[in-house]
């Protein structure tokens, strides 16, 4: 059922609800079903499904053929050029609407202090900001304290983008927010040492999407939570139409006219396009062990969270 849901400002914070239209979230029915029953959801057609999947998105730039190797490089250089101008570029061409979109992230973990986080892929730390903010509001409202501090880790393939990051105003101190280097497939963290792990419009840039979901499993605690805000795929054919008409014909104008960059924001634009589908990323985080997994449209599918726990 769909709901409309208004906002108070396009730009800054949002309301709790994010923007405009979202869907209420679709539950995984493994969360009742016996375990054998569970199992069957990574097997046959799902699984072949999954795979496919995989291996077309390890080799896909965009819409071009490439090895593995290639695919890294390239998109570490597509981030590289777009990091001074990031921030810009996803207030303009969004018009805001990923402020509010992260909003309603850090909002459904409903952060209270003592919480630890790993954003992965976390670029500029617009995430781990909001969370370590949103806690320390929640702390005072609930009037929650705990010994151990809020923590949130920045973690990002890209030393540009972290560079960027590090240099915003009112970052919180390194006690509070830390900035690491490194690939998401291999994440440098003891098992089951994080509360939440979260990745926002990362997932899709990573080479291999099977072992980075498999990661962020191993180091949530038990009972832990996976967050993964991503574009996704629009389900009204109208709005689909007009949606690929602004993502192919305006944002990489506005890349070239903001950042002088064409090519990158043509990437961006074509590897939404080439992400699988909602239903199938769900399937995908239950392959890597997820239970309760869960999705929500923004927008009609613009963008997409879906959500995974480690029970």
């Amino acid at each position: 059922m769909q709901s409309v849901v208004r906002t108070r400002r396009l730009l800054g914070s949002c309301t709790v609800r994010s923007l405009i239209a979202y869907r209420t979230p679709r539950a995984d029915s493994t969360c009742s079903r016996s375990t054998s029953a569970a199992r069957s959801i990574s097997t046959g057609g799902t699984k072949s499904r999954i795979q496919e999947a995989i291996s077309d998105h390890n080799t896909s730039f965009g819409f071009e053929k490439v090895s593995e190797e290639q695919k890294q490089s390239r998109v570490k250089d597509v981030f590289t050029s777009v990091a001074s101008n990031y921030d810009l570029m996803n207030d303009v061409s969004s018009f805001g609407i990923h402020r509010c979109w992260k909003d309603h992230l850090v909002n459904r973990i409903r952060p209270v202090p003592g919480l630890q986080l790993l954003d992965v892929a976390g670029g500029t730390g617009d995430i781990a900001m909001r969370f370590l903010k949103q806690a320390k509001i929640n702390g005072l409202r609930l009037g929650i304290r705990s010994e151990t501090e809020t923590k949130a880790i920045v973690y990002d393939i890209n030393p540009a983008m972290l560079t960027v990051g590090r240099s915003r105003p009112g970052v919180p101190p390194e006690s509070q927010l830390s900035w690491v280097e490194g690939n998401a497939e291999e994440l440098p963290f003891n098992s089951e040492s994080f509360d939440v792990v979260t990745i926002g419009f990362g997932i899709r840039n990573v080479t291999h999407m099977d072992r980075v979901l498999k990661e962020t499993y191993r180091v949530l605690k038990p009972g832990g939570r996976f967050l993964c805000l991503e574009f996704s795929h629009v389900e009204n054919p109208l709005l689909a139409r007009a949606y690929d008409l602004y993502s192919f014909q305006i944002i990489p104008v506005m890349g070239q006219l903001l950042a002088g960059d064409w090519k990158s924001y043509q990437y961006l634009v074509e590897s939404i396009r080439k992400f699988p589908n909602q239903e199938l990323f769900a399937d995908m985080l239950r392959d890597a062990g997820f239970k309760c997994v869960s999705y929500e449209n923004l927008l009609n599918g613009v963008a997409a969270i879906h959500v995974g726990f480690k029970l």
